[in-house]
């Protein structure tokens, strides 16, 4: 295994979590009644759209303020779609999320930190 993911060309700490990984079910279900009051199920397979969320703790997976404005040039490239491999190896071709892609804040106050100054960092994204 890697010690680390990457977002197409950022590295990122193999302890940033996938906090969401177990909370996308891949078999949708809508039922509606028709007018006779018969229920129409229809389930179908997801194809895309899963949301990669990795994230930092207050107890390890912190990034460095040089990879927080890495991400932010990244989260700008077109078309937009990245490989994200993470530390065990799996792929997933990947989009930023559309709204609050990339949060990050200083690991404690400091007027002007540099570029090595510890972040904790969340990046939103979604399989494509």
């Amino acid at each position: 295994m890697s010690s680390q993911h990457l977002l197409g060309t950022v590295s990122l700490p193999a302890d940033m979590l996938w906090i969401d990984e177990f909370n996308w079910p891949t078999v949708i279900r809508s039922t509606e009644y028709t007018l006779t009051g018969a229920m129409i199920v229809d389930i179908g397979q997801r194809q895309a759209g899963r949301p990669i969320t990795l994230a930092g703790a207050a107890d390890g997976g912190w990034v460095t303020r040089a990879t927080v404005d890495a991400l932010r040039v990244l989260a700008c490239e077109l078309p937009g779609q990245f490989v994200l491999t993470l530390a065990d190896t799996r792929s997933f071709t990947v989009t930023f999320a559309p709204e609050d892609a990339i949060h990050a804040e200083p690991l404690y106050p400091v007027a002007d930190p540099g570029v090595d100054f510890p972040y904790f960092c969340t990046v939103k994204l979604i399989e494509v």
